[in-house]
């Protein structure tokens, strides 16, 4: 497997990809407005940096969007000496044969390059592989960045939970 920068004609397919890894996480139902942001890999592209997993065969598997520093439109965070995480996803017939992983510690590798001090990513409930997989990369969870969303289709009574994770650089 290869993981690098992806290609303006493969944002697409990243899209179709992280849609699709979202959604089976959530049993198959909508994720409403957010279905769009997921799809529009290349709006991330233009403000951030995304990488692909590409397999032996040429088969794009999975990607992750890098948030270089809180200045950006991506950014979760505020911190000025963090980079971001944001929208890791593995095609589901793929996952669990380290693409994630592999996929995450290029965006360690690269906040390391870019001299930042801490990496600052959300997850969700449903997200425990995930979860289980940052935190034997040395992430902790960090309550007093979680976040907590209203918007359609959650609601007061039952928002988004998203779980704030940290990496010390």
């Amino acid at each position: 497997m290869q993981v690098r920068l992806i290609r303006p004609d493969e944002c697409e397919v990243l899209g179709r990809i992280t849609l699709r890894a979202y959604r089976d996480l959530m049993g198959g139902e909508s994720l409403g407005p957010y279905e769009d942001e997921l799809l529009d890999v290349a709006a991330r592209q233009f403000d951030s940096e995304v990488y692909v997993a590409v397999d032996n065969d040429g088969t794009l598997v999975g990607g992750v969007t890098y948030v270089p520093d809180p200045e950006r439109t991506m950014s979760e965070f505020q911190d000025p000496e963090g980079a971001g995480i944001r929208m890791l996803a593995v095609d589901p017939p793929h996952q669990g044969l380290g693409t994630g992983r592999a996929l995450v510690e290029t965006c360690i590798a690269r906040a390391r390059l870019q001299h930042r001090r801490r990496i600052i990513l959300h997850s969700t409930p449903v997200m425990t592989i995930a979860q289980a997989m940052y935190q034997r990369l040395g992430f902790v969870s960090s309550p007093e960045l979680d976040v907590r969303f209203h918007d359609d289709p959650y609601s007061t009574s039952d928002p988004l939970h998203l779980i704030a994770y940290t990496l010390s650089l």
